[in-house]
């Protein structure tokens, strides 16, 4: 069984600024491809960023890019969501995941899910 523990969700205003870590063991963060998803009220979880292990290659949703960066932390045995410019549609659970895929186009998980943080964005 795979825990990941996310942390730094919070509330904070349209155009600051979060960051998101998950804590996961190293052999995870090193041979998989962990990423971070969302799901904001009334809505379907839905891929936001990525980071492969083995090459530290990223790849992101449309509507994130050039606004979220995703990145290794390996002082904390972890990866990172730097999140800017935040808007309130950005309102969601982000959950911390193992094993996403691209498939068809759309970013799917085969591994595990963390128990997710609340980032509530105001006006």
């Amino acid at each position: 069984q795979v825990t990941l523990m996310e942390s730094g969700g919070g509330l904070v205003q349209a155009g600051g600024s979060l960051r998101l870590s998950c804590a996961a063991p190293r052999r995870l963060i090193s041979r998989s491809t962990m990423g971070w998803f969302r799901q904001a009220p009334g809505k379907e979880r839905e891929f936001v960023a990525a980071l492969a292990g083995s090459n530290g290659s990223t790849r992101y949703a449309d509507f994130v890019q050039g606004r979220f960066t995703i990145s290794r932390d390996d002082t904390k045995n972890g990866i990172s969501l730097q999140m800017n410019s935040l808007k309130p549609e950005d309102t969601a659970v982000y959950f911390c995941v193992t094993d996403v895929r691209i498939v068809d186009g759309v970013g799917r998980v085969f591994g595990s899910w963390g128990v997710g943080t609340q980032v509530t964005v105001s006006s």
